[in-house]
């Protein structure tokens, strides 16, 4: 579909309407067939012939439908499809657009799915099809997740501190595209693009929250694709070589203390997860401790104290925590938390 002019091409242009600053942001494409594409204007791929309004139209045809719309050109030569990709929230996020001969069947598409990370309340959440993407069992199937949870089937790659600076800012208007390795639950490596981009919306209270829109696409066998990161990158081999035994380390987000992701496998027994019984939390009379080491890393470079931290029956379990700055970028930074039980340390 690339050249579309001449018809020579008849892949699915992945087009993506996370919408945002200015009102009237063009949608981009973000993936021609199995080829990822960095939000690329839509003219610069179709040109500036014949059917690119006729793509145009029909992309806000199938936002405002959100469910797949057939039609034909505007010239009445060719047959057109557009797939809206649509998130947990009812938004759509994305459209697979086809243009065709009128009597041809469009190729099979890539798996792709929609999902949101909402940086004001920690919660993110994906679509049936990025669940299907991933391999989820119906039965494992859960509608909210924290942040933390989205990295345990990631393998990300060395641009995860700036996917990681982009949530600590958490900034209208940032963009983030990277081709990562999904782990399946059925144990299959898939290279993977993302796409995302962080819009300011109004949230159910009537507060304005910063929300991270986003598309993954599946462009096929992760080891097949040079893209796609191998299972360990160099600096997870440093931090696994520097962990101790009895230690679980995490980056925490200083700004608001919540966790960003695990680096090692998560402390038995804290609740991390989202959990509508025992959701994650430090003790109400610790946060001054807390908030007193992240403050104390702007002077030194590490801080150490003792937390409770709400464990997974709902109690409380004491840890032992030594933290360290961590930079995210040159503008951004986290804490590199190591927590352990008092008699481990």
């Amino acid at each position: 579909m690339a050249g579309v002019s001449t018809m020579a091409d008849r892949r699915w242009l992945l087009i993506e309407v996370f919408g945002g600053e200015p009102p009237d942001r063009e949608p981009t494409v973000i993936g021609i067939g199995s080829t990822p594409k960095r939000m690329v204007p839509l003219a610069s791929v179709l040109g500036r012939g014949r059917y690119l309004d006729d793509v145009r139209a029909l992309v806000v045809r199938v936002v405002g439908a959100g469910q797949v719309v057939q039609s034909t050109s505007s010239d009445g030569r060719r047959r057109m499809i557009g797939k809206p990709l649509v998130s947990y929230a009812g938004r759509v996020h994305g459209v697979y657009a086809w243009l065709g001969d009128l009597e041809e069947e469009p190729p099979s598409r890539d798996p792709a799915g929609a999902w949101y990370f909402n940086l004001t309340t920690d919660k993110i959440a994906g679509s049936d099809d990025l669940l299907d993407l991933y391999g989820v069992a119906p039965e494992d199937r859960r509608t909210q997740r924290l942040t933390a949870e989205a990295f345990g089937r990631l393998v990300t790659n060395a641009d995860e501190s700036a996917a990681l600076a982009l949530i600590v800012q958490s900034r209208p208007g940032a963009e983030h595209q990277a081709t990562w390795t999904v782990r399946r639950d059925d144990g299959q490596l898939r290279a993977a693009n993302f796409a995302c981009r962080a819009v300011a919306e109004v949230g159910e209270n009537g507060d304005v929250e910063v929300v991270l829109r986003g598309i993954t696409h599946d462009i096929g066998p992760a080891e097949s694709t040079p893209s796609a990161p191998p299972l360990m990158v160099l600096a997870q081999r440093v931090l696994a070589a520097e962990r101790e035994p009895g230690t679980h380390r995490a980056i925490v987000n200083l700004h608001t203390l919540t966790l960003l992701r695990w680096i090692d496998d998560p402390m038995p027994g804290v609740a991390w997860e989202l959990d509508a019984e025992h959701p994650p939390a430090i003790h109400p009379d610790d946060l001054v401790v807390a908030k007193r080491m992240s403050a104390g890393l702007a002077n030194s470079a590490r801080v150490s104290g003792h937390l409770r931290l709400r464990s997974v029956t709902g109690t409380w379990l004491k840890v032992a925590v030594t933290a360290n700055l961590m930079l995210l970028d040159q503008h951004t930074t986290a804490a590199l938390v190591t927590i352990s039980t008092p008699d481990a340390t």
